[in-house]
């Protein structure tokens, strides 16, 4: 009688034998990886499909998303020309000064990505027609299919849909339209609404970007971010010949339009914001008084307002320079940046309304000469790892 030959183990079962973590408990193993860096966990999920099950398992990934919620940072998107490498920098926004985290990212040597707000530890990058998604805590980036238009200005926000647990991109691009009115480019409201294409792009494989309808004629606002919300997308824009508040549903992908108040320094100097889980606008002019305007609700189109008075800075900088508002923090400090950007350290302004106080946050290692950076707010750390989506 011929004797069956053992079947061979596969190279995973061999390495699982010589796995000492194999015999730690579940529990051991998750407290494990929640000390652990996003970086190291990301490539740890590629050592065996054990490890990968429990990191990419429900459980696990509430449990960090559940931390980073709670434990917010602040982004550094810092671009270094002589190096053509775009660099992230992150530290606690609780404490800004402590914490402080690299991860860098080498671009293309003609290509300068210009970044939106992050979103659930994610982050967009586009130029031009060519967009790409990472995760700059981990130094992950994938390309995105190229956007669909041979236009050049460009205008895109990423965001989160909660309902269909979905990321989407939504991209706007505009037809200039020519005439001598538009040489008085240093005042928006000379930027009449034109026609623009809007489409739309959901993050997973095979996806392409979709065109869409909206029945608002409007133009975005260039010189203002757009701000992710609870599922909707928020930008300002210019319509029916006033500055307005434009949204988009991601559930949904429907366009709406809110009145902003009927205040001359808002219309002519306002910036979006996002003030403690709030839409907001803030508006100063070249000197005076910094007001809030925070949106209490967007059915009724309700706005209420804050004046906060910045102090001189001259005995914290040495100089007079022009200071620009960045954000504000849970704790309700002000951030306030300089015009032009300080020399290296790169610093910053926290400046607490209440108690009329300043103090300057050093940031260590991103303010070398001639680096463009940019501040982002509520970014939350995520081990997550991202497929191929072209």
């Amino acid at each position: 009688m011929k004797k069956r030959g053992r079947k061979s183990k596969k190279p995973e079962e061999k390495r699982a034998e010589y796995d000492p973590s194999s015999i730690l408990p579940l529990e051991l193993k998750i407290e494990i990886l929640m000390k652990s860096p996003p970086k190291s966990i990301a490539k740890l999920g590629f050592v065996s499909n054990h490890w990968s099950s429990i990191i990419r398992g429900q459980v696990f990934t509430d449990l960090y998303m559940r931390r980073s919620l709670a434990h917010p940072r602040l982004l550094f998107s810092v671009y270094r020309p002589n190096m053509q490498m775009q660099f992230f920098h992150s530290c606690s926004q609780e404490d800004p000064s402590s914490d402080h985290r690299s991860v860098s990212y080498t671009l293309n040597s003609d290509l300068r990505y210009s970044f939106s707000p992050p979103i659930g530890g994610l982050i967009f990058g586009q130029n031009n027609t060519k967009a790409m998604i990472g995760n700059p805590s981990t130094g992950q980036f994938v390309p995105l299919p190229r956007i669909k238009t041979q236009r050049k200005h460009i205008f895109s926000i990423f965001g989160y849909d909660p309902v269909n647990d979905l990321y989407k991109v939504l991209c706007m691009t505009v037809r200039t339209l020519r005439g001598p009115h538009y040489f008085r480019w240093e005042d928006p409201m000379w930027e009449e609404p034109m026609t623009e294409e809007h489409q739309v792009f959901t993050l997973g494989p095979k996806q392409k970007w979709r065109m869409l309808e909206c029945k608002y004629l409007h133009r975005h606002h260039s010189g203002s971010q757009g701000i992710c919300r609870d599922g909707v997308m928020y930008y300002l824009a210019s319509f029916n010949d006033k500055r307005s508040l434009m949204s988009f549903d991601l559930s949904s992908e429907e366009f709406n339009v809110t009145k902003l108040p009927e205040d001359y320094i808002l219309q002519q100097f306002g910036n979006m914001v996002d003030h403690s889980g709030k839409i907001a606008i803030v508006s100063q002019a070249y000197s005076g008084p910094m007001d809030l305007w925070v949106l209490e609700d967007v059915s009724k189109e309700e706005w209420s307002k804050v004046a906060a008075i910045v102090p001189s800075i001259t005995d914290i900088v040495g100089n007079d320079q022009r200071v620009i508002f960045r954000g504000i923090l849970s704790t309700g400090e002000i951030i306030l940046s300089l015009l032009p950007t300080p020399k290296p350290p790169f610093f910053f302004l926290c400046y607490d309304p209440k108690e009329k106080t300043a103090r300057k946050v050093v940031i260590q290692g991103i303010g070398e000469d001639y680096a463009a950076i940019n501040v982002f707010f509520d970014h939350v750390e995520s081990h997550m790892v991202l497929s191929k989506l072209t």
